[in-house]
């Protein structure tokens, strides 16, 4: 157990469940709110206060250079997407940036199919990796971060889940891009993202998709959780598109939904915890129980983000489209 995430969750309250068709959230309310002063990313590019690029002229897949050009520190959150360079990738973790600061951070390319430049510079089109494939790679950073004390993902893993994804879903990507799945269901996305709505002091949600947890994410700012709320939406509703039981009636909702998420927060709250320096400021922490898989990013003693999701055989269960062993079990894993 970690002690700054049992103080965060043991002030979060749950709220009402929203939800449109087969995804629906419990919103995560905490009246109280950090004063750490940090810019999201696409607040940050829209500024033209941060450069991201490849690391050097020939590129490095799994590395990328940031340039911080502000007096603010920048917040990267897990899985927010990168377009452009030599091929879009996806950010492994969540990074609190320096102001002023050169930082190599670790990701993992989502265009399998392309290495040419198509700008210089990376730019935003305001994605996340969708849930499924974020709690998949979270177990691959924990993994690499205990025996190998470095963030990387299973790159081959990746493009073979995406790879499923855009054959299921029907999406044609000359490059394989995880975007061109996401553009391929838009307008879908967009009915799904205009159900839900944010409520006051909300600074996080848990999401499920037929009735079943699929994980949370959480912020230590309301403004935070605002900013970002439309990106997490449309990445969690893409999952619930995809679900290959959609047409099975969904569980029973109500009461018994809140209880399960309930002890889902729980199970988070309990997780064994190990903390280590960041890539860049604060504290990450590494979260892993049979049930739940998930990361922290502290700073300064508060918890800036948190991330959890369902694993194991109970995520299996829940995702039988799955073709993926846990990592941790794959004999050829490549880190």
């Amino acid at each position: 157990m970690n002690s700054t995430i049992n103080t965060y969750l043991g002030r979060i309250h749950v709220g009402a469940m929203q939800a449109h068709k087969h995804l629906a959230l419990y919103p995560l309310l905490s009246p109280q709110e950090l004063s750490v002063d940090y810019m999201l990313l696409d607040e940050a590019l829209a500024g033209n206060v941060i450069e991201i690029s490849e690391v050097n002229q020939g590129g490095s897949v799994p590395e990328l250079k940031v340039v911080n050009k502000s007096q603010q520190m920048i917040l990267l959150l897990d899985g927010e997407e990168l377009v452009g360079a030599k091929q879009n990738r996806i950010i492994n973790t969540t990074i609190l940036i320096a102001a002023n600061s050169i930082t190599t951070i670790p990701v993992s390319c989502v265009e399998q199919g392309r290495w040419s430049y198509r700008s210089s510079k990376f730019f935003s089109e305001r994605r996340v990796m969708s849930p499924r494939m974020r709690g998949m790679k979270a177990e691959q950073v924990n993994f690499a971060k205990k025996f190998n004390n470095s963030y990387r993902a299973d790159q081959g893993a990746i493009w073979d889940e995406i790879s499923f994804k855009a054959a299921r879903m029907g999406a044609v990507s000359p490059t394989m891009a995880m975007a061109d799945i996401y553009e391929k269901e838009r307008p879908t996305i967009q009915e799904y993202a205009a159900q839900f709505k944010t409520e006051e002091t909300q600074v996080g949600a848990v999401f499920l998709i037929n009735g079943k947890i699929v994980g949370l994410d959480s912020f230590g700012k309301q403004s935070t959780f605002s900013k970002v709320f439309h990106k997490l939406i449309e990445s969690y509703a893409l999952d619930a598109i995809d679900w290959i039981e959609a047409e099975k009636q969904a569980e029973d909702a109500g009461q018994e939904s809140a209880d399960r998420v309930a002890a889902f927060l729980e199970n988070v709250r309990n997780a064994p915890a190990e903390g280590t320096p960041s890539v860049a400021l604060g504290t990450d922490v590494r979260l892993e129980s049979d049930p739940t898989i998930g990361f922290a990013l502290e700073y300064e003693g508060a918890l800036l983000h948190l991330s959890a999701f369902v694993r194991g055989k109970k995520a299996e269960q829940q995702t039988p489209y799955s073709r993926m062993e846990r990592f941790s079990r794959r004999r050829g894993a490549r880190i």
